[in-house]
């Protein structure tokens, strides 16, 4: 592909994006694609067969992206450190969008996890390497004695990820960070942490 065709895709998965994130897949059109994006509709197919491979790379490219701000967000000093700074920039990710849209994994996971398999595999792989992370980042902060050490790092892991994604949706629900904060302060009590 060259160089214009792979901005004209990336242009096309970036809008695409922001509207599926906000209305969900099977109420977004190709038709509000296409208006969005200023391309005819050829442009869009020339890229995408369908709506749902268009769909699919908005997935994949999504995945990307999270496994990164993971990456940039689980670090500090200490485990206990890179906790507290994942809590931190979850809440500031989702306030700077206006609590517009969501997780697109949990909406997709609502949407798609009994209809199609596609969506789903993508959304379990995501949640399995979310909770992966999280468990070592946890199973650190247990060596070093900063968070509880009676429930294993996987469980306390679900917990966590679990915790944030009903944040999320409730601070989707009011447009403002109280519900998700108050959640990530019950968990910072279940787990035990210590000032880091």
């Amino acid at each position: 592909m060259t160089a214009k065709g792979e901005l004209a895709r990336r242009k096309i998965i970036k809008i695409a994006t922001a509207i599926v994130n906000r209305k969900g897949f099977g109420a977004t059109t190709i038709q509000e694609i296409i208006s969005a994006t200023g391309m005819q509709k050829g442009g869009i197919y020339f890229h995408f067969p369908d709506k749902d491979a268009l769909g699919l790379a908005i997935l994949e490219k999504a995945r990307a992206d999270f496994l990164l701000f993971l990456d940039s967000a689980l670090s500090g000093d200490s485990p206990g450190a890179c906790l507290e700074n994942f809590f931190r920039l979850a809440v500031e990710k989702h306030l700077a969008a206006g609590f517009i849209g969501g997780c697109i994994f949990g909406n997709t996971a609502i949407e798609f996890s009994d209809t199609d398999s596609r969506f789903a595999a993508i959304i379990e792989r995501v949640f399995d390497e979310w909770i992966e992370l999280i468990r070592r980042t946890v199973s650190a902060a247990q060596d070093a004695g900063q968070v509880r050490t009676d429930i294993p790092a996987t469980e306390l892991a679900l917990h966590i990820v679990a915790t944030i994604e009903g944040g999320i949706m409730l601070s989707r629900l009011k447009k403002n960070e109280e519900s998700m904060k108050k959640c990530l302060d019950t968990v910072r009590t279940f787990l035990h942490m210590k000032t880091v």
